[in-house]
């Protein structure tokens, strides 16, 4: 009796660590498979700002990241970058959920909130910091953008100035530029109406996101 009590104490007092290491090892588990679910998109369309709340509003968007991609200084700066001699390009890193937005939203949202025929920059801010990119990160995305190219190209009959990269190292751009239509909403506001870019894509696209 005595064996037997013993046993059945070792159960009790191991049943909560158990029961632990379980409840841990399926949190864990639960953790992994959201990380693995959140892919990266980025896209440069002109102005940062102005590309983050097009992909805000889709469902399936967990964040967006105002940033620079494609040059050569390491962890540049905003004035770096605007002075367009370090080969960046403002950007927008998007963390999205493809079982819930797919790749193929993201792109013509991304096609919606650009001048795919300026080979300048974009709308009143020129120069190649501002040049419309879809940067790829896999195989599949460069097919989608390569193909959603052809067909904006089809629609305007005409050639589209949007490059099409691999995604390099990503630089979060200062604080201050976060989140600027929510932060700064009547500067936000005053920038796209001065820059003529809701004007320029109404005329393209037949509306504004805006």
């Amino acid at each position: 009796m005595i064996g037997v009590f013993r046993t059945w104490r070792l159960k009790q007092l191991l049943q909560p660590i158990i029961f632990g290491v379980l409840i841990g090892s399926l949190w864990c588990l639960g953790t992994a498979t959201a990380t693995a679910d959140i892919t990266q998109a980025t896209f440069a369309g002109g102005c940062f700002w102005c590309m983050e709340h097009p992909f805000d509003q889709l469902e399936g968007v967990a964040a967006t990241t105002s940033g620079y991609m494609g040059g050569t200084v390491v962890d540049p700066s905003y004035r770096q970058v605007s002075s367009g001699t370090t080969g960046h390009a403002e950007v927008v890193q998007i963390e999205y959920d493809p079982a819930t937005v797919s790749y193929e939203t993201l792109l013509e949202t991304f096609w919606r909130n650009v001048d795919p025929l300026d080979a300048q920059g974009q709308f009143c801010d020129k120069g190649s910091q501002y040049r419309s990119i879809v940067f790829y990160h896999s195989d599949t995305q460069r097919q989608l953008a390569e193909s959603s190219k052809q067909t904006v190209e089809t629609l305007f009959q005409q050639p589209v100035a949007t490059d099409i990269l691999p995604a390099a190292a990503f630089y979060p751009a200062e604080d201050y530029h976060q989140n600027y239509y929510q932060t700064h909403p009547a500067r936000y506001r005053l920038y796209r109406f001065g820059c003529g870019r809701d004007q320029r894509l109404a005329e393209l696209w037949g509306t504004s996101p805006e």
